[in-house]
């Protein structure tokens, strides 16, 4: 399956829905889609990972890439993992987890929680 990737805005934060395989073929074009905000001048990016079943070393070397350049930029990024994320654990979760970077993001359980501008805690590893 192919990767889907569709955008919008929500309270001032560009989210970008992912939804498929992100592995070495399709992890481009997810590369391709953050530098297109970034470079729109937009920093606070929530990345929804709700779709994605499956995500291998590339695709984690995106969302790590895309973490240095929202942060070059002093901007926020946030993941959605899907339903259950941190807390039952999903495949990208394990992926993070297994690679020992899941505790670089700040990972939220929905979109709503994610755009959220009250101070909250993120789900804990």
């Amino acid at each position: 399956m192919a990767l889907n990737v569709t955008g919008d805005e929500q309270g001032g934060w560009s989210v970008l829905r992912v939804a498929g395989e992100l592995d070495l073929v399709t992890s481009p074009m997810l590369r391709q889609r953050i530098h297109e905000v970034v470079a729109d001048g937009r920093h606070d990016l929530v990345l929804d990972l709700s779709d994605v079943f499956f995500c291998d070393s590339s695709g984690v070397g995106v969302l790590i890439a895309a973490r240095r350049l929202i942060r070059s930029c002093q901007g926020r990024l946030r993941l959605i993992l899907p339903a259950g994320g941190a807390v039952e654990g999903s495949h990208v979760n394990r992926v993070l987890g297994a690679l020992g970077v899941r505790r670089l993001f700040d990972v939220y359980p929905d979109l709503a929680a994610a755009v959220d501008e009250e101070p909250q805690e993120p789900l804990s590893a």
